[in-house]
């Protein structure tokens, strides 16, 4: 087969004006909420896209918070995404459901979370995950080796309540635009996208699939 005959017919669901949110972030917690109820492989998972020097990078984050303000996910602060978003904070983000036929893209402004915000995730994660925080130097070149023993000898040094490295923690992506997708057959999707205004309220209209 080739790979131009390789396609599928969306027929699962319709998205409408009349039906959606007034305000997008409520219109994602009913997707959300739906892709959580359809067991939706990695709901959280989403493709992360930020700009540095003029090329664009992305890759696949978690999701680990999102409310009025935007989107939190953590990372460490000194890799490639993490210098990115230090030189321009602004970064897109993707999610895919193919098994709703569905996607929600979200652009904005990137910010640090506070603090307090980052301990009290970090020390929620796993041992074995904050130690790697402290093992990884995340987006440098290491053998499989020498990163397997950084995380032996951390994991003894550091005991069974390692701290937040400083290095490492939250961001905000602080949306002002968001789009929901939804499969429809003969790729005449339905788009609705959202503008924040300048006076805070969400405007919101249908885009040519």
């Amino acid at each position: 087969m080739s790979i131009a005959d390789i396609r599928r017919d969306y027929q699962k669901n319709a998205l409408h004006e009349d039906t959606v949110k007034a305000d997008p972030l409520d219109q994602f917690q009913l997707w959300f909420n739906e892709a959580l109820t359809a067991e939706v492989i990695e709901p959280t998972a989403m493709t992360l896209g930020t700009v540095k020097d003029g090329q664009p990078s992305s890759r696949i984050v978690l999701l680990k918070g999102f409310d009025a303000r935007g989107l939190v996910f953590f990372t460490n602060y000194l890799s490639r995404k993490g210098k990115a978003l230090a030189e321009q904070p602004f970064a897109s983000a993707l999610f895919f459901w193919p098994e709703l036929e569905r996607q929600v893209r979200f652009e904005g402004r990137v910010e640090q979370v506070a603090q307090s915000e980052s301990d009290t995730y970090f020390h929620s994660r796993p041992l074995a995950s904050r130690v790697g925080a402290w093992a990884s130097p995340q987006s440098q070149p290491i053998t499989r080796e020498a990163l397997d023993a950084r995380a032996q000898k951390l994991a003894d040094e550091l005991g069974d309540n390692p701290p937040r490295p400083e290095h490492w923690g939250g961001y905000r992506l602080i949306p002002h635009y968001i789009e929901f997708w939804q499969g429809r057959p003969s790729r005449l999707h339905d788009r609705i996208a959202y503008e924040l205004q300048p006076n805070g309220a969400w405007s919101y209209q249908r885009l040519a699939p």
